[in-house]
C-alpha cells in the first residue's frame, strides 16, 4: 500500500450517512485486507454494490496445472519463450499460467482487443509487467494509464478492466500473488513514509485518476475464485462511484523509475528487491553502472540459491551472462542446481562499466511447477547450454 487517498464525496466520519443533492442515500462499501485489521478503502455508491444475479461466465482463462500430472519432470534449467504463447481474445481472458506454486502464478497473457466484461480476482494481487502495449486500467475507483515497461497492480477483487490504445499486440508478464503483494518493509520508515534512501518515491507512482459515476453500459462481472471463473449480472453500471477513501487501490510503477544500487564488488539479488509478496521477492533488474573495484567481475558469479527457485524475465538490453535468450525470454533456475553465466561471460565481463540489461526476477520459495503450456514454450537445449 502507498497512502491514503480521498477523492470525489465522501461523509466527514466513516459510517456516517451520505447523501447526494437530491436527498438520495449513497451506500458505503467496505473493501478491507487481513479480515478488518489490514489497510482498507471505503468507496460510496450511487446504489448497493450487491444485487447481482447470478449467470454463466462470460470467460474464463486457462488455470495453473502441472504438465504431468501423474510424474514430476527432470529438475533442470529451462528457458521458456514467451512469443510462442498464442494471442487471445481480450486482455484478461488471455492469461496463460507458465510457472506456479501455491503462492505465486506466472503467466504470459498476449491479446489485441478490450475486455468486454469486468473482472474481479477472488484469488489474489494481480502485478502485471507491461512488456509490450499502452492503454488503460478501467477500475471502480478510476483509472490508471500504463506504457511499456511499467508495472500494473491490481489489488484483490478489485472490478476492473484493460483498455487498449489500439490493436497492437498486448504482451504481460503477469504474476497472481495468492498471499498479497505490496511494497517491501525495508524501504519504509516507522510512520510509513518511504525512506529517503529507498529506490523508489512516492512520486514515482501512478495512481487512479477518479471522475465519479461511469456508465459504460457494461452490465456483467467475471470473478475468480478457487480457481473458478463466476459471472455475475448488474442491473446498472458496477462502476458508480461517487468517491472513495483509503489506501488499498490500484496503481502503476515504470521499471526504469527503480533506483539501482552499485557496490564495490557485485550486490546480491536482493538489493534489486523491488516488492514482497508471500514466499516470493519480485526484484528489478535496469541499467546500471557495474561494480567499481578495480578487480571487480561485474558478471553475477555462480551461485547455489539453495532455498530458492528463480525466474527470470528478459524485457531488454544486453544480457551479459547468458546466451540465447532475449526479450521476452524466461529462465527457470531450481534450488538445488547451481547456476550462473554462460561459458566466457564471466570472465569477458571484467573491465565493463555498465549494464543495460533490463529484466523482472523472482526469487521463490516454494518449487516452482511448469504447466502444460510451459512445455510448448521450451528450449530443450537450454540446460546442457552451460557446459
Amino acid at each position: 500500500m502507498l497512502e491514503r487517498l480521498v477523492v470525489g464525496d465522501v461523509p466527514r466520519k466513516h459510517h456516517l450517512a451520505l447523501r447526494g443533492a437530491d436527498g438520495e442515500l449513497r451506500y458505503e462499501h467496505c473493501m478491507t485486507r487481513d479480515g478488518f485489521d489490514g489497510p482498507y478503502t471505503i468507496a460510496y455508491h450511487l446504489r448497493r454494490p450487491h444485487t447481482a444475479l447470478q449467470v454463466p461466465a462470460d470467460f474464463s482463462f486457462p488455470i495453473a496445472e502441472p504438465a504431468l500430472a501423474d510424474a514430476p519432470q527432470p529438475l533442470r534449467r529451462r528457458h521458456y519463450v514467451s512469443e510462442k504463447v498464442a494471442e487471445g481474445t481480450s486482455i484478461v481472458s488471455a492469461r496463460t499460467p507458465i510457472l506456479f506454486n501455491k503462492d505465486v502464478v506466472c503467466s504470459i497473457t498476449r491479446a489485441r482487443a478490450a475486455d468486454t466484461a469486468y473482472f474481479s480476482n477472488g484469488d489474489g494481487d494481480d502485478l502485471h509487467y507491461v512488456f509490450r502495449g499502452a492503454g488503460t486500467l478501467r477500475t471502480m475507483l478510476g483509472d490508471v494509464r500504463y506504457e511499456e515497461r511499467d508495472y500494473v497492480f491490481v489489488p484483490r477483487g478489485t472490478v476492473h478492466r484493460f483498455i487498449p490504445d489500439d490493436a497492437r499486440d498486448h504482451h504481460f508478464f503477469s504474476v497472481e500473488c495468492r498471499g498479497g503483494m505490496g511494497l517491501l518493509k525495508q524501504w519504509r520508515n516507522p510512520a510509513g513514509q518511504l525512506r529517503m534512501d529507498a529506490p523508489y518515491c512516492h512520486r514515482d507512482f501512478r495512481r487512479p485518476e477518479f471522475q465519479g459515476p461511469l456508465d459504460e453500459g457494461i452490465r456483467h462481472l467475471v470473478v475468480k475464485k478457487h480457481d473458478r471463473f463466476e459471472g455475475f449480472e448488474y442491473d446498472d453500471s458496477p462502476l458508480d462511484v461517487v468517491g472513495w477513501d483509503g489506501s488499498v487501490y490500484p496503481w502503476v510503477f515504470p521499471i526504469l523509475c527503480f533506483q539501482p544500487r552499485v557496490g564495490l564488488t557485485h550486490l546480491p539479488p536482493t538489493w534489486h528487491g523491488t516488492f514482497g509478496a508471500r514466499g516470493a521477492l519480485i526484484c528489478s533488474f535496469v541499467p546500471r553502472p557495474t561494480d567499481f573495484h578495480p578487480e571487480a567481475i561485474p558478471c553475477p558469479y555462480p551461485h547455489s540459491s539453495h532455498d530458492v527457485d528463480e525466474i527470470l524475465f528478459y524485457c531488454d538490453g544486453n544480457f551479459t551472462s547468458r546466451k540465447g535468450v532475449g526479450p521476452g525470454s524466461i529462465s527457470l533456475h531450481p534450488a538445488g542446481l547451481p547456476h550462473g553465466p554462460h561459458p566466457g561471460s564471466y570472465e569477458n565481463s571484467i573491465g565493463s562499466k555498465e549494464t543495460t540489461e533490463l529484466a523482472v526476477m523472482l526469487d521463490c520459495y516454494e518449487p516452482l511447477v511448469p504447466t502444460r503450456f510451459a512445455t510448448s514454450m521450451e528450449d530443450p537445449a537450454y540446460h546442457e547450454s552451460f557446459r
